[in-house]
């Protein structure tokens, strides 16, 4: 069969039980027709770079699936029903990836919060007042 990646996006102001009841609900649609989730994965409430139908965040799931493209097709269509789910993405993957996915890698994570992100940034040390810059620029002296 072939293998999926699928995330949808539900509406902020849901709970998190919600959005697992919504999560559970999809996947029953998948088991009962002849899938199978190998992985599932609640990533949180996420802010979102614009937004979707007055929403700012939302809260962020994965599936890793084994299916036949009807499956795809009925869950497609049960979030577009849904007045909960904003978005949703279906992508077609040649294996599924092990182990916890990049957003809950929490290395990766932790790196990009330090701001350890390469040579990027000015890196001499920026003068201060202590150091004899008395407000910078010329001050209109002799010389």
């Amino acid at each position: 069969m072939p293998l999926y990646e699928h995330v949808y996006l539900a509406r902020q102001d849901l709970s998190a039980q919600q959005v697992e009841e919504l999560t559970t609900q999809l996947s029953t649609v998948v088991t009962e027709m002849g899938g199978k989730i190998a992985k599932s994965e609640y990533w949180g409430v996420k802010s979102l770079t614009y937004r979707i139908r007055k929403n700012r965040k939302a809260h962020m799931t994965l599936f890793n699936l084994d299916a036949p493209a009807a499956v795809i097709n009925e869950i497609e269509r049960q979030e577009r029903l849904n007045e909960d789910v904003l978005r949703y993405l279906t992508i077609r993957v040649d294996e599924l990836e092990e182990g916890p996915s990049a957003m809950m890698r929490r290395s990766d994570r932790d790196r990009d919060d330090r701001g350890d992100r390469g040579d990027r940034g000015d890196r001499r040390p920026r003068r201060t007042r202590e150091d004899g810059d008395e407000g910078g620029g010329d001050t209109g002296g002799e010389e």
